[in-house]
């Protein structure tokens, strides 16, 4: 039980079998190791070549959340000791963010269901591993949030693809401000697909042994229906039976909706940037909050945030992954993902001496090294291969 990943699996009465991957770091809210990490991409891609494996499950150990980041005190101490390097030379950053991308494009892309349960906190790199999943739940407990602009860093694991894709300009709000979502707006804003009260948590398990899961089927007749879509479908059908019929509240995201469209609609950071600094005198306590965290939080997160939205807009989500890792590696060579984690875990004084220290100093032109490749001319990019498997 001491193992940072749980993996267990369960057989349904006709004999086909679904994996449960439970993350296992309860007194970290179950923040994402590199070993959590390669643990789950060796075991999802033995489970995706099992026939006998139908559907997979993602949860976090503990009440308090799936899924709460990613390792924070481990890339502290890597960037600690590479003081001074470059990204490149950070041996352990290099690896983490490259096995974490690729586990989270892996779940984006997996042949089969995965079933991810986001209770309670799920951000960060819990953000990662849920939006990829086939069928995202969530219970009346979760509160889902990308906060990096308050560590240095930015909404990474494929968040300039995922924010991009929000409602009007709602996902550009929330990367620079970090502002959390309820469940309904986690519906609102496309994270999620079912919702399930906690206490039913272990009914749907349950539920998952009696369902009359599709194999896979050898020299299957053509025009047979494929057993993912009739999978895609019972474990729907599943969900639906315990979803609960009292309706949920507008969230505090979509009740401002069009309010935030119209401050964030400009193509000018300066721009929005004033706009959304005037929300800190607001008579909602949720919009005067964000204002307060971005204006708390490091500029030069909220320029690369903003610079990677405009990017990458229009790219695929492997091109996505690609810009980011640059970017991330960039950030660990800066200092102010370091003094972000310094301020708010190690020391935890909540003082960060953000560097450049205000708007003004951290312009188009000083972003533009976060999108330098960091490793020697000629090699291919580590993520060179996402996207062109079956090619």
């Amino acid at each position: 039980m001491n193992a940072p990943v749980l993996f267990e699996e369960k057989t349904a009465a006709n004999g086909m079998r679904f994996g449960i991957a439970t993350l296992n770091s309860p007194q970290t809210l179950n923040g994402l190791s590199l070993e959590m990490v390669d643990l789950l991409a060796a075991r999802l891609d033995a489970w995706a070549s099992d026939p006998g494996v139908v559907l997979v499950v993602l949860q976090g150990a503990g009440e308090k959340a799936f899924c709460a980041g990613g390792d924070l005190h481990g890339l502290y101490r890597s960037m600690r000791e590479n003081a001074g390097g470059s990204g490149w030379s950070n041996a352990y950053a290099r690896r983490f963010f490259e096995h974490e991308y690729r586990l989270d494009y892996r779940i984006h892309t997996y042949p089969k269901p995965v079933l991810c349960w986001g209770h309670g906190i799920v951000m960060g790199g819990g953000i990662g591993l849920m939006m990829g999943a086939s069928h995202r739940v969530v219970s009346e407990t979760s509160r889902l949030a990308m906060p990096e602009v308050t560590i240095g860093l930015f909404p990474d694991v494929g968040g300039s693809w995922l924010l991009n894709r929000m409602p009007g300009r709602t996902g550009l709000f929330l990367a620079l401000t970090g502002a959390p979502m309820n469940t309904s707006d986690a519906f609102f804003a496309g994270l999620a697909d079912f919702r399930l009260n906690h206490a039913d948590w272990p009914r749907l398990l349950a539920s998952l042994e009696e369902q009359p899961w599709a194999g896979q089927p050898q020299g299957a007749a053509e025009g047979t229906i494929p057993p993912r879509s009739i999978n895609d479908g019972l474990l729907r059908r599943a969900l639906a039976a315990l979803e609960p019929q009292t309706p949920l509240d507008p969230g505090p995201l979509r009740q401002h909706s069009f309010l935030i469209n119209s401050l964030c609609s400009g193509n000018r950071l300066d721009d929005i940037h004033e706009e959304l600094a005037a929300l800190k005198d607001h008579e909602d306590p949720w919009l005067a909050r964000a204002a307060a965290t971005m204006l708390a939080g490091s500029p030069g997160s909220v320029r690369l945030s903003f610079a990677l939205q405009q990017r990458m807009r229009l790219r695929s989500l492997d091109d996505v992954f690609r810009a980011e890792y640059i970017a991330a590696l960039a950030c660990t060579a800066h200092g102010d993902f370091a003094e972000g984690i310094r301020a708010l875990l190690i020391d935890k004084d909540k003082k960060p001496r953000w560097n450049p220290a205000v708007m003004d100093m951290a312009t188009d032109a000083w972003v533009q090294k976060f999108f330098e490749e960091p490793w020697p001319e000629g090699e291919p990019h580590p993520l060179e291969d996402l996207g062109k498997e079956g090619r």
